[in-house]
C-alpha cells in the first residue's frame, strides 16, 4: 500500500489518483492515517461485501428468532404495541 503525506498528496494529486487506481493510497497527517483513496471498483467490491455480510447476519438472526418461537403473528403484535 502506498502512503502520501497530506502535503505530498496535494502537490502530486494526479500521481496519487493514478496510484489509487491500482491500489489503495493512505493519506497521512502528523504521522497518523487520516484518509484512504480507493478506486471506484474497490469501493464497489467493499460495499457489496458489506451488503452480503449484513444480509447473512439478518438471515442468521431470523433463523435464531424462528428457532426461539418467533412467528410473523407475534412480530406483528409486538410492532402494533409500539405504535
Amino acid at each position: 500500500m502506498i502512503s502520501y503525506s497530506a502535503s505530498e498528496a496535494k502537490q502530486n494529486f494526479a500521481a496519487m489518483l493514478d496510484a489509487a487506481a491500482r491500489q489503495p493510497v493512505v493519506i497521512r497527517r502528523h504521522d497518523r492515517d487520516v484518509a484512504m483513496v480507493i478506486s471506484p471498483e474497490e469501493y464497489q467490491r467493499l460495499h457489496a461485501l458489506n451488503v452480503e455480510r449484513f444480509l447473512a447476519h439478518c438471515d442468521q438472526m431470523a433463523a435464531e428468532a424462528k428457532a426461539n418461537g418467533m412467528t410473523e403473528e407475534i412480530l406483528e403484535q409486538l410492532l402494533a404495541r409500539d405504535d
